[in-house]
């Protein structure tokens, strides 16, 4: 998809100059002098900024028109920070989000600390920039992971809900195609992600403080928090796994995506991520079709061979005319027009 190039160049010049990598770095057509030359941690933040987009990436931003949020705070969701140091509590819903990369342990066979740091960091701030780009809220980093709310008091939860589908969708596609190809190269089997998300309803979240003084964050006590990162676990590799609310909160074209994780399984009890059968609760989990997803979205196009790639980008734009028929055809809602939902 080309989305994130310049994340997969910055991974690539890392390796080049990794004294344990050295033998492999053929598959990058770096010239020689280049493989000695190191690249340190400084090198990559002057390469990868934290709080800039690459061109890449800033191609879809420009197209789906949102501008990122740079200036959050960890635990500090700008719409509920009034609560911090308080004892004030607040309902209102909340999309959660949990990215959990896997897989990553195995680099420091074949690389020197610093370039796994690096290495790490660059797909971990692929997926930040990703949400940040979504209007995402970064709530904490967990390992190579993040946990991630959709949603505040100024947008609508089915926007939201849409949001976090859309965000996690473009990053899965990164990490099942275009990073696994390059760790291909260098003989690493299984670099992958596993995602759950799911939604709470303004009754069934609370917002308050959690911790002492500066120990603390603003964060939300909710079955559908913790749910989320459950549902994580459920996810297949490169899979996206999406609670019951989520599911009621998208489209009809979209819930058809959706089917019991039990499906996948063929273990009946996997359809129900959390049971309460005294108040005849059973809570469905689903897995998401996240790639067929992704192709219905508007910033998305789709060539005659079935790449994607974003509407706007420049090796799509001089075709779009000669691309609307299976745009229209993957999008049942193309207009094209420049349209966010």
């Amino acid at each position: 998809m080309k989305l994130y190039d310049d994340y997969l160049n910055t991974i690539k010049t890392a390796i080049s100059a990794d004294r344990k990598s050295r033998s492999h770095l053929s598959t990058f057509s770096e010239s020689k002098d280049s493989f000695y030359k190191a690249f340190s941690y400084a090198d990559f933040n002057a390469q990868v900024p934290q709080m800039q987009l690459l061109p890449s990436l800033n191609n879809l931003a420009n197209e789906i028109g949102l501008v990122p949020n740079f200036n959050q705070k960890l635990g500090l969701h700008p719409d509920f920070a009034y609560l911090k140091g308080t004892d004030k509590i607040e309902n209102h819903y909340i999309v959660s989000v949990f990215i959990d990369i896997k897989g990553s342990t195995q680099l420091f066979s074949k690389y020197d600390p610093e370039t796994v740091l690096i290495i790490n960091t660059t797909i971990q701030r692929a997926a930040i920039h990703t949400c940040l780009v979504f209007g995402g809220y970064i709530h904490r980093l967990q390992g190579d992971g993040l946990f991630v709310y959709f949603g505040g008091k100024n947008i609508t939860p089915e926007e939201s809900t849409l949001r976090a589908l859309q965000s996690t969708s473009v990053f899965t596609y990164f990490v099942k195609n275009d990073l696994k190809k390059l760790f291909e190269e260098q003989d690493i089997d299984k670099i992958f992600t596993r995602i759950g998300i799911d939604f709470g309803k303004t009754e069934d979240v609370i917002w308050s403080m959690a911790g002492i003084g500066e120990i603390s964050e603003v964060t939300t006590c909710s079955l559908h928090t913790s749910l989320a990162s459950k549902m994580q676990a459920s996810a297949e590799s490169n899979g996206i796994v999406v609670g019951d609310n989520i599911r009621t909160n998208t489209k009809l074209q979209f819930q058809e995506l959706m089917q019991s994780v039990s499906k996948r399984t063929g273990d009946e009890s996997d359809r129900y991520i959390y049971r309460i059968p005294g108040d005849k609760f059973f809570y469905t989990q689903y897995d998401l079709a996240w790639l067929r997803f992704l192709k219905m979205q508007p910033f998305i196009v789709t060539d005659f061979q079935g790449e994607i790639s974003i509407k706007g980008s420049t090796s799509t734009s001089k075709n779009i005319e000669n691309l609307r028929p299976i745009a229209s055809q993957n999008k049942p809602y193309f207009n094209g027009k420049r349209k966010f939902s």
